[in-house]
């Protein structure tokens, strides 16, 4: 049974920041559970999945993140508490569904996780989701860590049930993932069935209905504010004529500088974690006796802008200060080094500002670098290989729209194999714009579960208008950028998975696609011949490359006996492995003569693409044989 459905209220448990909200959650009753995958939100959905096998939580992997709010609101709006969870760019898919749910409500309590990523650790931007909130007018709980994200999670049940509003917990990837101690409450009991109650006045959102809603808004925001005044997550504590301001992870790093410089009887310290709406007297308390504020936040200066906009607003001239030369950047996350370093430097205290020693200076030479790589055995690398090679052949030079996967892997030299790239579905809209706009030969990629997604509307808007260009489905059969997550067109599921599958192929042709490959990218000649077909045609056309990821295979099968690989005396050293096809197991050894190639067999999966082309690749003979 998984750990986050035992344990007695008291005791002490280690838990991922993810795992909190989910305890958190189970201790608030929550009775349906929602989410897109996405890092660094996904194991929020991942531990719900398992306790939905043990429990009578209800639980989906939804298409996306629109769809996994709607069904969470529905649920909300029928007595269920609910819990939607999602990354900071998921919930832009769900905007739409966000600014006018705040206008319908909740019945039942519903939480709405936003997991920020700042520095872009699994990312293509670095957006401050707390200005949603403020945009649509609801509260948001910001937590510390674990124990806290455990705390907030049940606290904004009940808040949103006493407002009748949905509430956004917005954490970011060091909350998420940092584990740590967290004291265990007791576990509330499934509510049974709900009950839609029919008022369409009140949830029909036509415009005179939403004219009324907008002003129901404001008075629960009213209320909000009211509540963040007296919440036990918003407190002053500390001496003296300075102050920080700080909420989030930025929080722990301001008492770790506090402490280090020896400011403790000179600084006070105003930690917010219900930071919309803003406890202005709370924040007029804090800053009277002050002579000057430091703002420390990460990303946008959200706290900073208002708490300079109440001390305005009451004659205050006090400089609250965050943002800035010398101070804090808008970029990336912060660490504790950093936040003593200002700390130090914006009180003058010049003495202190020493920074600690970085983990280069400590080993005495850089850290090696990591770039990002298709695993071995990978099936986008050697549909990526069929591809270039089919350019190659035919003298074209192709232009390469991409998506979000782990297919944006490709885009790093041997492959180059991504050219454009904006978000989840892009790929074949930005392919149609490209396609219309020059004489290039346009080939785009998406993934499985990118295309159902957000890929489906693209490509009927594709054959609609009779674009011109190929796209590529690199169908690996599960979500595995972000940990092997399901979705509708999976073969292979995780054990007693409930969902009907989906075929892609049926899809596709549903949409209007009348030109259709669909090739194992590991049988190389078959895929070579139908990639350079699908180049040559003309209008929309699709090519299929299924294959299943070969670590989703392994996660659910267990590690199978593979075939073993060598690079023969037959090898030029033309280097071709190198400049087309890179797998990482594959590299220049400097102990053979001449530096010829070897196969590392420790990294190698088996997957037996390169011996197709290569004829001083050879199986290794078992001993005996």
């Amino acid at each position: 049974m998984s750990e986050l459905l035992t344990g007695q209220p008291g005791e002490r448990r280690l838990f991922l920041g993810n795992e909190a909200i989910v305890r958190g959650a189970l201790e608030a009753g929550v009775a349906l559970v929602t989410t897109y995958p996405g890092t660094p939100a996904s194991e929020i959905g991942d531990r719900c999945y398992e306790i939905s096998r043990q429990s009578d939580l209800y639980f989906e992997y939804s298409v996306n993140e629109k769809v996994a709010l709607e069904v969470a609101a529905g649920a909300a709006a029928s007595g269920w508490r609910s819990l939607c969870s999602m990354k900071h760019v998921g919930l832009n898919v769900a905007a739409d569904t966000l600014m006018t749910l705040a206008y319908v409500g909740v019945k039942a309590g519903m939480v709405i996780v936003s997991a920020d990523d700042p520095s872009l650790f699994s990312s293509q931007n670095e957006q401050d989701n707390r200005f949603y909130a403020k945009m649509a007018g609801l509260p948001m709980l910001e937590p510390a860590s674990p124990q806290e994200a455990k705390e907030m999670a049940r606290a904004a049940f009940a808040l949103s049930e006493e407002l009748q509003l949905p509430v956004l917990l917005r954490t970011t990837t060091r909350v998420n993932h940092t584990r740590g101690a967290v004291t265990l409450g007791e576990l509330a009991p499934h509510p049974g069935p709900g009950f839609f109650s029919k008022e369409p006045f009140q949830k029909v959102m036509v415009p005179a209905v939403a004219r009324q809603a907008h002003a129901r808004l404001l008075e629960a925001q009213a209320r909000a504010a009211a509540l963040s005044e007296t919440s036990a997550f918003n407190k002053i504590c500390g001496k003296g004529t300075w102050g920080i301001a700080t909420s989030g992870v930025s929080s722990n790093y301001v008492e770790d500088a506090v402490a280090e410089l020896g400011l403790q009887d000179r600084v006070q310290v105003l930690k917010l974690g219900f930071t919309h709406p803003l406890p202005v007297n709370l924040i007029l308390k804090f800053l009277a006796p002050l002579e000057r504020v430091l703002v420390v936040e990460e990303l946008e200066p959200y706290l900073e802008e208002g708490l300079r906009a109440i001390a305005q607003a009451q004659g205050l001239t006090l400089p609250v200060q965050g943002k800035g030369q010398a101070l804090f950047s808008r970029l990336y996350e912060y660490h504790p080094a950093l936040v003593r370093r200002v700390t130090a430097r914006y009180f003058a205290l010049t003495d202190k500002a020493a920074e600690p020693l970085e983990p280069a200076q400590i080993l005495g030479q850089p850290l090696p670098d990591r770039p990002p790589n298709l695993c071995p055995g990978c099936p986008h690398r050697a549909m990526y290989y069929s591809v270039k090679i089919a350019l190659k052949d035919l003298g074209v030079e192709g232009v390469f729209p991409t998506d979000i996967g782990c297919y944006t892997l490709g885009l790093l030299p041997p492959l180059s194999m991504a050219d454009f790239l904006i978000c989840m579905g892009s790929s074949i809209n930005t392919a149609a714009g490209i396609s219309k706009a020059t004489d290039q030969k346009v080939v785009a990629f998406i993934g499985d579960s990118t295309f159902f997604h957000s890929g489906l509307p693209g490509l009927v808007n594709a054959v609609h208008q009779g674009h011109d260009f190929l796209l590529v489905i690199l169908d690996n059969g599960t979500t595995a950028m972000t940990g092997h997550q399901p979705h509708p067109g999976v073969t292979l599921t995780p054990p007693g998975y409930p969902c009907e599958h989906v075929p892609l192929k049926r899809v596709v042709q549903a949409l209007g696609v009348e030109k259709l490959w669909v090739v194992n990218p590991f049988k190389y000649q078959e895929a070579l011949a139908a990639t350079k077909e699908a180049v040559n045609a003309t209008g929309v056309r699709v090519l299929i490359a299924e294959a299943p990821c070969p670590l989703h295979v392994h996660r659910l099968q267990g590690r199978k006996s593979r075939a073993r690989f060598r690079v023969t005396d037959k090898c030029q050293d033309c280097r071709h492995c190198l400049d087309y096809f890179g797998c990482p197991a594959m590299q220049l050894s400097d102990k053979l003569e001449g530096g010829r190639m070897l196969i590392d067999t420790d990294l190698c999966s088996g997957c037996a693409f390169c011996v197709q082309w290569c004829e001083a690749i050879r199986p290794v003979k078992a001993r005996g044989k």
